[in-house]
């Protein structure tokens, strides 16, 4: 019985380091960002196809070209907005229902600065 409950017990731990190291190694911290950087909108419009792709959304500037293979709809969807103000394609997703809350977290990890007023 003593060799079950110890068996149990170090099993059960092993179980959890081997999770927790898991969870450190699988961990996505964003690349950090100079928000500082203030961008015009005719320095973000030359950035306007998929492969360079800026938007402005509520006065921050992003980079989302690396974004464009993960963005669930086709790429057909973001390239219009690449190299504009794109709040109200984020707002509405073009047909009247904003981004879930996790859509705009995401977000975070492209800005790349702000838009010059």
């Amino acid at each position: 019985m003593k060799k079950l409950c110890y068996s149990a017990f170090i099993a059960f731990w092993s179980s959890i380091a081997t999770l927790l190291a898991v969870q450190a190694m699988a961990t996505n911290e964003p690349a950090p960002t100079d928000s500082a950087s203030v961008y015009s909108l005719e320095e973000i419009a030359a950035h306007n196809s998929e492969a360079d792709c800026w938007v402005v959304i509520e006065g921050a500037v992003y980079d989302i070209s690396a974004y464009f293979p993960n963005h669930p709809a086709p790429p057909a969807v973001l390239s219009p907005w690449c190299g504009k103000e794109a709040t109200e394609g984020m707002r509405t997703k073009g047909y009247g229902r904003d981004h879930s809350p996790a859509a705009w977290g995401m977000l975070d990890s492209y800005r790349i600065g702000t838009l010059k007023e």
